[in-house]
Formats: structure tokens, sequence, C-alpha cells
């Protein structure tokens, strides 16, 4: 599976599922089951290795505004969510995490960034295809610490002076 293949499957579940992502990650699931387990795989790769890039002291602040704070669980479950939004809102927002306030239309702190469920649906379709649990990916993990310089996330001001777009609106 390359890139294309896995934004497709993305950009087509988010469009089927009206941008609930408990509804994507569902159809996630069936469009990976129509594949072989290599491709899952590969599906896991690709979101594995796009999780980790969305680790940065940027996005993380970029989720707290649009959260009204967030915690380390949070942060994951919104790096999930922001894959789930596509590849042009994914890149954009990876690139310029500020510029999430011009990509995202009508964020609902109370419908939006929660994408848990998009993190494990290349894991449930391969377990349900094979009956075993996903093999070891082979994606390097995560660095200890986000990338970029780091940021408080309760500062406002600091918050304010970083992220200045999505705090105008979005911002206490």
């Amino acid at each position: 599976m390359d890139e294309t293949e896995f934004w497709e499957i993305v950009d087509g579940a988010r469009e089927a599922s009206g941008g609930d992502p408990e509804d994507q990650a569902d159809l996630m699931v069936e469009r990976l089951l129509r594949l072989d387990p290599e491709s899952v795989v590969d599906f896991a790769r690709h979101f594995e290795a796009r999780w980790n890039r969305a680790w940065t002291w940027d996005l993380w602040g970029a989720a707290a505004l649009l959260l009204g704070g967030v915690s380390d669980d949070a942060f994951d479950s919104f790096r999930c969510w922001l894959i789930g939004q596509g590849r042009t809102v994914f890149e954009g927002g990876v690139h310029d995490p500020d510029s999430l306030a011009e990509l995202l239309d009508g964020f609902d702190e109370d419908l939006d960034g929660d994408g848990e469920e998009l993190g494990y649906a290349a894991d449930e379709a391969y377990e349900r295809l094979t009956g075993a649990e996903t093999p070891d990916l082979g994606v390097p993990g995560q660095p200890a610490e986000p990338e970029g310089t780091p940021l408080d996330l309760d500062d406002d001001t600091a918050l304010a002076a970083r992220l200045p777009r999505l705090w105008e609106r979005y911002g206490a």
C-alpha cells in the first residue's frame, strides 16, 4: 500500500461517516477487511508514521487551544483524529499547526478532536482477518519529548504568541 492508497481509505471513510470519528473507524475497518493482511499492516505503518510525525509541541499547543486543555492521552487521541481529517488538514497542521485555524471548518470541542478508535482500526481489521495480533510494524517509536521548542500549555500568553490565529479563533 502506498501513501495515496492510505489517504484514499482515510478520506473515503471520513466522507462516508459525515465526520463522526467512531463511524469513520468502523468504515475504515470495513474497507481494510477487503484487503490482504500485509496491506493492512502497511496501512498500520502509514498511520503510525504519521501519528509519530504529529508528536510536536506546536501541535500539542494547537490541541490545547482547540480542546480547551489537553492531557497526554487526549493529545494521543487528537493526533489520531488529525490523521482522520485527511491528507490536506493533516499535512497542513503538521507543517504549520497555526494553519488549523483556517483548515478546520467549525471545530466543536464536544464532537471533534477525539479519534482514538481510528488508531485501532488496522489492529482490529488485522485481528479479524488473521486471528492474530498485528505484528511489529518496524516503525521507529516517537521520541521521549515532542519535536520543536517546548511550550507551557497552561501559559495563555505563550500559546497566543506561538499560535496567534488559533488563539484568535479558539483561545480564552
